[in-house]
């Protein structure tokens, strides 16, 4: 029986080389390799975890070729010595000839986690910011999270290629449908490096590592790619809730673009949560699409089958339900996510007086002999008048303001009088004119919290023109929504708790453009009126984001399912920018951190992605060149 426990791996050249040799085991073909490379030494490399000491080759007819130490060489304790001891110096430098190949920038290098050097081999592909670790040795979950969460500070994608099955290959079949696998087969002195796409039935499809390409999606096999096309959207993680909880939309907020909680056939709507015995908290819902979106005046009930979605980060979540009651007033009340108002605020009642609104009839009942008296019909209060109406509008938005939120008109008639949603559009502008009346610099203008679909008013101007705001009537509807925003900004200041310094007041002025002043929107004025220490955003600079951004959406459709992931996050992020930017309504926390974000990073990420876009759509044509 032939002895296969002796050294069959050396690297080439000295001990500090990585650039590995499988000594042929036939005494024939050792011949052949010693015509070869004449001038070949051998050495016990300490890339393979060996003493450093110099190896020379031993033929042999009746047993297995081997290498052996000289007789000078130091103690070795070298354990792994069978064929595959050297393959993480094969992977290398199969992975180098790959990128010289493809003419991809990058770095290769072998990674000693405790048990030895051939523990992992790294690569980083700068131009993609996209890492791959081929993990040779064994890992448990907290290591594995571990080392992605390391790995995340470097890369914005990893891709994890593993030699052997086991627990966390199946974490990631369950996640992504697929999982990278690695192998090395023995072919004279080298060891040639095949990559496989598992799939979920266990199957694994290998390809050679030389006809795989690098992406900015990853290491691209055919085998993966057609996985990857097939397979529908990884679901987040979910949880059930014990005990059920009610919810109240938020119609002022939007969820956010790209979010992972998002599907084709539910509608995804932020609201506030309460869940039984726990405080109030602001997330996102989602709810079943074969209905229309249920009306936010109302509190809703789900008493059970509620789910906690986690997305895969574990930094964003959401709530699912199928099914949802609404409360009714009393009961809504009490959940703290609706207030009942008075009676007489529920009860038809006439319009303020001078509107010209006809005075609406209240049916009183009858008694007949045999009936018993009706109890005392509750005293109601008399209509408010008009300064009262003007008064009580005023309040309400204050109200909101203190709030730091905005408002719809249907939200201000079920607050201060339902009568509010009979007004024409000229009894509307008369009421708010009141309201704003006479204008100040530092008082701010209320009725810029009013919001009509997102945007607001589509009077606005009017009411602005008429308060004696210069160009409102001339003014682009751009002009007026970066107006109204910074005027919202402004009264959020003004009534907070305590009060902050306001803003100076958006100039309604032929190009005037916008910048930021922690997270706010303020105008830029040519006098000593601006604000010290604003940093302007270029119009060149804008216009240079919104031209990437309309390649980069150009480009999208074209795009395989992970580059299309990645490009949709950059556009997402850029449009974003861009809406803000344009002064578009956004979150306080979301306009915190577009504040933050210079025009060059913005400009660089659009840049970056574009890259990575031509360079998978490159690589797809490649493949499709090369197909069998």
């Amino acid at each position: 029986m032939l002895d296969h426990r002796l050294v069959q791996t050396a690297v080439i050249g000295d001990k500090d080389s990585d650039h590995p040799i499988i000594l042929p085991m036939d005494a024939r073909e050792l011949d052949v390799w010693r015509s070869m490379h004449p001038s070949y030494s051998y050495w016990c490399g300490l890339q393979l975890g060996g003493c450093g000491g110099q190896l020379t080759d031993r033929r042999y007819t009746i047993k297995v070729c081997h290498f052996a130490h000289h007789a000078t060489a130091p103690i070795c304790y070298r354990t792994a010595t069978g064929e595959s001891s050297a393959d993480h110096l094969f992977i290398k430098r199969g992975v180098q000839r790959l990128m010289s190949k493809q003419n991809v920038r990058g770095k290769v290098h072998t990674r000693d986690l405790g048990t030895g050097p051939g523990d992992a081999v790294d690569v980083h592909l700068p131009g993609s910011r996209r890492g791959l670790r081929f993990q040779l040795s064994t890992v448990d979950y907290r290591a594995w999270r571990r080392t992605s969460d390391e790995l995340a500070s470097d890369f914005d994608d990893v891709d994890w290629i593993f030699l052997s099955e086991g627990p966390i290959t199946q974490q990631l079949l369950g996640r992504h449908g697929y999982c990278l696998r690695v192998r090395c087969e023995t072919a004279g002195g080298e060891r040639r490096v095949h990559i496989g796409a598992e799939a979920r039935d266990r199957t694994v499809a290998w390809t050679p590592l030389e006809d795989c390409v690098l992406t900015p999606s990853g290491i691209v096999t055919p085998h993966v790619e057609r996985i990857r096309l097939s397979l529908p959207r990884p679901k987040p993680a979910a949880f059930p809730v014990q005990g059920g909880l009610v919810f109240a939309l938020v119609p002022e907020a939007a969820a956010p673009a790209g979010s992972p909680f998002a599907v084709d056939d539910r509608h995804l709507l932020v609201a506030d949560v309460k869940p039984v015995d726990s405080p109030i908290v602001r997330t996102l819902v989602s709810l079943p699409g074969d209905t229309e979106a249920p009306p936010v005046e109302h509190v809703y009930r789900v008493p059970d089958g509620a789910r906690i979605l986690v997305s895969e980060n574990g930094r964003d979540w959401a709530v699912e339900t199928n099914r949802y009651i609404r409360l009714n007033a009393h009961d809504a009340q009490r959940t703290g996510l609706w207030a009942l108002l008075p009676a007489d605020r529920f009860e038809p009642s006439a319009p303020p007086r001078g509107i010209g609104q006809p005075k609406a009839s209240v049916p009183v009942p009858t008694r007949t002999e045999a009936s018993k008296p009706a109890a005392p019909a509750p005293v109601t209060r008399a209509p408010l008048t008009r300064p009262e109406l003007v008064t009580a509008l005023r309040d309400a938005l204050a109200q909101r303001a203190r709030q730091s939120t905005t408002a719809t008109w249907e939200t201000l008639a079920r607050l201060v009088s339902p009568a509010l949603a009979t007004y024409s559009l000229a009894d509307r502008c008369s009421l708010l004119i009141e309201v704003d009346r006479p204008l100040r610099e530092h008082v701010p203008v209320l009725s810029a919290l009013i919001r009509e679909r997102g945007a607001p008013l589509p009077y606005l101007p009017r009411v602005l023109a008429q308060l004696g705001v210069p160009h409102a009537e001339r003014a682009a509807f751009i002009q007026i929504r970066n107006w109204a925003v910074v005027e919202s900004d402004r009264a959020f200041a003004a009534y907070a708790t305590p009060s902050r310094v306001m803003s100076a007041r958006y100039l309604l002025e032929p190009g005037q453009p916008i910048v930021r002043q922690q997270g706010r929107a303020v105008s830029v004025q040519g006098s000593a009126g601006h604000p010290a220490g604003v940093s302007r955003v270029k119009p060149r600079d804008v216009a240079r984001a919104r031209g990437l951004v309309t390649q980069l959406d150009q480009l999208r459709p074209r795009l395989g399912a992970t580059a299309r992931k990645s490009a949709t996050k950059a556009l997402s992020s850029g449009q974003a920018w861009l809406a803000y930017q344009d002064g578009a309504e956004q979150p306080v926390e979301q306009r915190r951190k577009l504040a933050a974000q210079t025009p060059e990073l913005v400009i660089a990420r659009l840049e970056r992605a574009i890259e990575a876009a031509r360079y998978d759509l490159k690589a797809a044509e490649w493949l499709s060149r090369h197909k069998d």
